[in-house]
């Protein structure tokens, strides 16, 4: 690549975990091109993260920095090696030079202080600018973000900010001193895909006004085909694939970037299954990779399902009972009380929604954050109480029923949580926690049985015996959320509510995880309603698919004829913003 900017050399970082040592990063050669956008792709734990600290000098310890250089071009004199400048020096060159927008704006912004004031600080510390000047730059630089009235948000916290436009603010504070290399990691992971689509489409504009140099760092290769010029690949700390973005997309070298190309579902055909990274790749003991002779299109061509079959299932699931029925239903919640504790206004988190669910479906329910969907699948089990209308299950209307029969309803209606870790006892190991709710509910009669079917269930969610013992911080997401699956399996559920259960996830991981929900609706008779902001994720899964704005289902029927004919622009506008998979 002729005149980089950044030209990463044998970089390796080690971190030091009990009795040996990790390599993050594994000696590895990258350049990153002046005025260009490079994305870095890969799954958790490959490393790319901690190469972007690398770059920032701010790997923690246990890790450190073991060999290579980072040679830096400033203009009109000899690359600076980015790590042999002292503390000193390289606090000088962040944020003048090299700057970073962290994954999660709310923990890298303090939420004691205003966003106007935390990006004013940064400009006053590099530029040496009156308080008056740092703050006529901060409305600027809020409106070069597309923030909307800068001025107003300028006295406003974290928390008053959604979380497009905290990331925005963040935006904002990493381009306050014109930097020639931007690090953007993860920046869009945990948006909708309407706030992801503005997020990358405002970084492009930025990157073009500026002509500044941008590492992009994912785990989504359809994010990279929107954003980036040039990509490298990494697996288990080391670059396996690298070169311009139209090129890996034509013609990719390694299994494992066939594997990523294929995780994500495809737009124009309906699977059985999702290709997963194991289709294209496995790894011997030793650690070394051995490809399979499978291409991306011809894979995903083979698990297309025949129309013939898909018409089948949509007539036996017309015939079949209704699970779940839903009239006019309303969650209303209190804008604010009086001092008698008296609500003044109401937010109509859902306002008047009617729906079935047929035995055996699954119906999706998609939409931006903050339209209502998690309060609804809440409302269902009655985890939140609803303000009006009724809920019938199974014949049974849920609003009238008493907690003792509640409870006993509850052990058939479970829930998936968005995040597994904080819907996990960090104090009860894995076998604990799936045997508890069978406890609860009086199941298998004593303590070998549930443990036995504990047992049962981890095998059925691809984990093995010995992870009955462990807790859950000793488990990966993709790992901590078959573990959830399996605790809401452990007492026989006929509906479970999925609400952002893949969100989070790495797209490899959240193909398996999304194969192995569809293998037990299959095996069970499992009905779902499954809710995602994403809605390729939600066509993928589901029979029928709602979209919900505002607390309101503004379209309903067939996933495959929403997506292909959707009536309400809501929903057009949502099928625009998912990332388009060119190399299906």
């Amino acid at each position: 690549m002729p005149d980089p900017l950044v030209s990463i050399q044998d970089l390796t970082v080690t971190f030091a975990v009990e009795q040996e040592t990790v390599k993050a990063v594994n000696n590895i050669t990258l350049d990153i091109p002046r005025g260009k956008i490079l994305g870095i792709v890969g799954e958790s734990g490959s490393g790319k993260s901690v190469t972007a600290l690398s770059l920032m000098r701010l790997v923690q310890a246990p890790g450190r920095i073991a060999a290579g250089r980072i040679l830096y071009q400033l203009p009109r004199q000899a690359p600076a090696d980015l790590l042999q400048l002292s503390p000193e020096e390289m606090r000088t060159w962040r944020g003048n030079e090299i700057a970073m927008i962290f994954q999660e704006p709310m923990t890298s912004l303090n939420p004691l202080y205003t966003c106007g004031a935390q990006v004013m600080e940064a400009i006053r510390l590099h530029k040496k600018v009156s308080a008056a000047v740092a703050r006529q730059q901060v409305v600027e630089l809020f409106r070069q973000v597309k923030l909307p009235d800068p001025e107003q948000l300028l006295r406003r916290y974290p928390h008053e900010l959604s979380g497009g436009q905290k990331q925005r603010v963040m935006i904002a504070m990493a381009i306050s001193c014109q930097p020639r290399l931007l690090i953007a990691d993860e920046p869009t992971t945990a948006l909708d895909v309407t706030v992801q689509k503005a997020i990358l489409e405002l970084l492009k504009e930025l990157q073009r006004e500026t002509g500044m140099s941008v590492v992009f760092i994912t785990h989504d290769l359809g994010v990279i085909a929107e954003i980036a010029d040039q990509v490298a690949v990494m697996y288990r700390g080391s670059i396996v694939e690298q070169g311009p973005v139209a090129e890996l997309f034509r013609q990719p070298q390694h299994p494992y970037t066939r594997g990523l190309l294929a995780c994500r579902p495809p737009l124009d055909k309906q699977l059985y299954r999702l290709p997963v990274t194991p289709d294209f790749m496995e790894t011997d003991a030793a650690g070394n990779i051995r490809g399979k002779p499978h291409a991306v299109k011809e894979l995903v061509n083979s698990l297309v399902i025949p129309p013939g079959q898909a018409a089948a299932r949509e007539q036996q699931l017309e015939q079949s009972t209704p699970l779940l029925e839903v009239e006019q239903l309303q969650t209303w919640f209190p804008a604010s009380r009086n001092l008698l504790g008296r609500g003044r206004g109401w937010i109509k988190a859902v306002d008047g929604v009617s729906f079935t669910v047929w035995q055996g479906e699954t119906m999706g329910l998609v939409g931006e954050s903050g339209c209502g969907k998690t309060t609804l699948g809440r409302t269902l089990l009655r985890l939140v109480e609803p303000t009006g209308g009724r809920i019938v299950y199974k014949g049974k209307t849920l609003n009238s029923l008493a907690a003792a029969d509640l409870r006993d309803l509850r052990k058939d209606m479970q829930i998936i949580f968005q995040d597994p870790y904080s819907s996990l006892n960090p104090r009860l190991t894995v076998g604990q926690a799936i045997m508890e709710p069978m406890l609860v509910h009086g199941l298998y009669g004593h303590e070998r049985g549930r443990r036995e079917k504990a047992l049962e269930l981890l095998e059925k969610v691809h984990l093995r015996p010995e992870h009955f013992y462990r807790y859950p911080h000793e488990f990966s997401g993709g790992q901590r959320q078959r573990i959830v699956i399996a605790r809401a399996l452990a007492v026989h559920p006929s509906f479970i509510i999925c609400d952002e259960s893949v969100a989070a996830l790495d797209v490899s991981i959240q193909a398996q995880v999304l194969n192995l929900l569809i293998q037990l609706r299959e095996e069970y008779g499992f009905t779902y309603i499954f809710i995602s902001h994403d809605l390729a994720v939600v066509r993928f899964m589901s029979d029928r698919m709602m979209v919900m704005n505002k607390g309101r289902i503004v379209e309903n029927g067939p996933a495959e004829q929403v997506y292909n004919q959707p009536e309400s622009a809501y929903t057009r506008k949502l099928i625009a913003a998912i990332p388009k998979n060119i190399y299906s």
